[in-house]
């Protein structure tokens, strides 16, 4: 379903993601955690082909393949595989959220028809004919989840997608996106370990753009103690 293999990201000397190898099966959810700067964002933004790769060193050949597409050389094919929510969700205010969410299906070439069935599935049936300016954080959220699963894609990809919501509104996302994965393969970045406890079956943590631990959830005692001491320097 995913696989990377020697990934490299440097912005000038600074190494932001340093031969990051993994693998992720299909149906799995996984929380990406780690300490601000760790390179989670950064991950995400090469999987959804938006940044580029770094050329590998030491011999090493780079690859990050979703559904088969080959990320590094097609960027443009893996889209149609993928729903990605960025942790600044990018909204058009002044639009309806039908609206726009009409608007998402005919950029994904998409029915129309398809826009009911999300609203409903997201719960913004009574926010549907409002102005998304109008929404609160948590609405906004769901109109963005909404908008990353049009087209029915294979694998979500969600960035910090709780981040500003109150305590009933983040309970509100969490169980939305637990649903979510029973049906989709979701990366679900975060720096906040109740998160992961909540929604995921797995943990990957990264820091200084290396991945320390990459374990089942059901196999961590205690995930506070696992992640200090796996990003402590």
């Amino acid at each position: 379903m995913i696989s990377v293999e020697h990934l490299y990201k440097r912005f000038g000397k600074a190494t932001i993601l340093g031969d990051v190898s993994l693998h992720i099966a299909e149906g799995e959810v996984v929380g990406l955690l780690g300490p601000n700067g760790a390179g989670k964002s950064t991950l995400m933004k090469i999987l959804t082909g938006l940044w580029k790769a770094s050329p590998a060193t030491d011999g090493h050949q780079s690859r990050v393949e979703i559904c088969g597409v080959d990320v590094l050389r097609e960027p443009d094919k893996v889209h149609r595989h993928i729903g990605y929510l960025p942790e600044l969700n990018p909204l058009y205010a002044d639009m309806y959220v039908r609206e726009y969410l009409l608007f998402i299906a005919r950029l994904r070439g998409c029915q129309s028809s398809i826009v009911n069935s999300l609203i409903d599935r997201v719960g913004l049936t009574p926010e549907a004919d409002k102005r998304i300016r109008e929404l609160s954080k948590g609405y906004k959220q769901r109109v963005g989840l909404a908008a990353a699963m049009t087209g029915d894609p294979e694998v979500l990809i969600l960035d910090e997608p709780t981040t500003g919501l109150d305590p009933n509104q983040l309970e509100d996302i969490r169980a939305l996106i637990r649903d979510l994965g029973k049906h989709h393969t979701v990366i679900l970045s975060t720096h906040i370990l109740q998160e992961v406890k909540a929604i995921c079956s797995r943990v990957i943590i990264l820091a200084h753009g290396q991945i320390r631990l990459d374990k089942p959830l059901a196999e961590i005692d205690n995930l506070e103690t696992t992640f200090k001491q796996a990003t402590h320097e």
